[in-house]
């Protein structure tokens, strides 16, 4: 082993690599600055910060004391973004994603809960609809309503006058019913009756000017039942993971693609190529014209081979608009070409466009929602992210394949995304060197 040479090529090649401190800088920043950003998103340094909340819409369509205060609780809660619609809005918005979740609240429901609170049997339902593709705040919104609900027909069981109400209803009824004679039954009404004495005290102390005593608490039963539903566009639509999985991908991969075509034409100039293309009949605008059309047609083949093993591989399927993803898929990929040439056209060298070139890009694609979903993200950056092309490129994707959507839900994307690559391609067009 020749240890001389071998030291030889090694000072070599660092030599090479560090003769570009650009790229050696940008490289070592976009891991720092992506790491950085993942951590922040969960949770940092420990220390408190605005959370993003889950956006849940609240039908209520009971006017009980009971219900309003659940709604209001809710409302207030920190952990979800509570909007009070029509149940046919609801559905509408956990379809369309722009709610995580939607339940209602029936009519009769604060006074059938606070009567199935002791006795625990015809408890009303609550339905609960949630956007399959972010299951994991079915489990959120099912805590907060357990929560809200204990609460407040506990508080009207002790002390409301729906309470009270329903405590001689029930009274009436046990002593009607064969079940009085049970021991079960005999526990039951010492139990009521109990309670009736501790809510007269309650308002004894109450007129008394004194302050009320801490509740009871005991194994009580929850006053009412869930009916889950997965909501998607029309019955017969199932949320498929692998859909979203794959949009994401295929938009991330592509843009890396567009990053390849930009750093290619500065490796032209960097080689002294662009004399030899300066002696053909070409403008600064048929060059890069032609690029953008060769790397669209590229993206286009990526994406199309993409989902063909995503359909054949994975079963997902464009259940919606099938114009309305042609549509997606072509905006997409000319936005793809016209982000490489703005790449060519103010990047210096190769390796440090391509380092900042990738840092962009994963950023571009994280605040997109195709790594995590976008609800996690703190308010201000949530929207922020509405400014991310890729963003819309995700959710129109989304929208077309597993969502069910019509074309309707594909036309903010397309012209999101025509709208980015005219600027892109504008800028390019602009600042472009024609001369190396």
């Amino acid at each position: 082993m020749n240890l001389t040479a071998i030291l030889a090529l090694v000072k070599n090649d660092l030599r090479i690599h560090f003769t570009d401190r650009r790229g050696v800088l940008i490289n070592i920043a976009a891991a720092v600055f992506i790491a950085g950003f993942m951590g922040f998103l969960f949770g940092g340094s420990g220390k408190t910060k605005e959370a993003g909340k889950i956006p849940v819409a609240i039908v209520i369509e009971d006017d009980s004391d009971v219900s309003k205060a659940v709604g209001a609780a809710l409302g207030a809660d920190k952990m979800i973004d509570a909007k009070q619609v029509t149940a046919d809005e609801a559905r509408e918005l956990v379809k369309k994603g722009k709610a995580q979740a939607g339940f209602i609240l029936p009519k009769g429901f604060g006074e059938a809960a606070t009567s199935a609170f002791f006795r625990g049997r015809d408890k009303p339902q609550i339905e609960l609809f949630y956007d399959p593709s972010q299951s994991i705040v079915l489990a959120v919104v099912e805590g907060l309503l357990t929560q809200y609900v204990m609460q407040e027909v506990s508080k009207a069981m002790f002390g409301g006058a729906m309470g009270q109400k329903v405590m001689k209803d029930s009274m009436e009824e046990l002593k009607k019913s064969a079940e009085a004679d049970t021991p079960a039954g005999k526990e039951l009404k010492e139990l009521l009756e109990s309670v009736e004495k501790l809510n007269q005290r309650a308002q004894a102390g109450a007129s008394a000017g004194k302050k009320p005593a801490d509740g009871v608490q005991g194994g009580l039963s929850v006053p009412y039942t869930v009916h889950s539903e997965a909501l998607t566009s029309r019955s017969g639509v199932k949320y498929n993971g692998y859909a979203h999985s794959f949009a994401g991908m295929s938009v991330q991969f592509i843009l890396f693609n567009g990053i390849e075509a930009g750093v290619l034409l500065l490796l032209l100039r960097e080689r002294g190529l662009w004399a030899r293309l300066r002696t053909a009949p070409l403008t600064r605008v048929d060059l890069l014209v032609a690029r953008a059309l060769a790397t669209t047609v590229i993206g286009l083949f990526m994406l199309c081979a993409i989902y063909l093993v995503a359909a054949v591989a994975f079963g997902v399927r464009i259940e919606g608009s099938v114009a309305g993803f042609v549509g997606i898929a072509i905006s997409f990929c000319i936005l793809n070409a016209c982000f490489g040439l703005l790449l060519a056209a103010l990047g210096r060298t190769p390796a440090a466009t391509r380092g900042l070139a990738i840092m962009v890009t994963l950023l571009l694609v994280m605040i997109g929602g195709a790594w995590v979903p976008a609800f996690i993200f703190p308010p201000w950056l949530q929207q922020a992210s509405l400014f991310a092309p890729t963003r819309w490129a995700v959710d129109g994707l989304d929208a077309v394949t597993w969502r069910g959507l019509g074309f309707d839900a594909a036309v903010g994307p397309i012209s999101v995304l025509l709208l980015s690559a005219l600027v892109c391609g504008g800028l390019a067009i602009w600042r472009f060197r024609w001369q190396s």
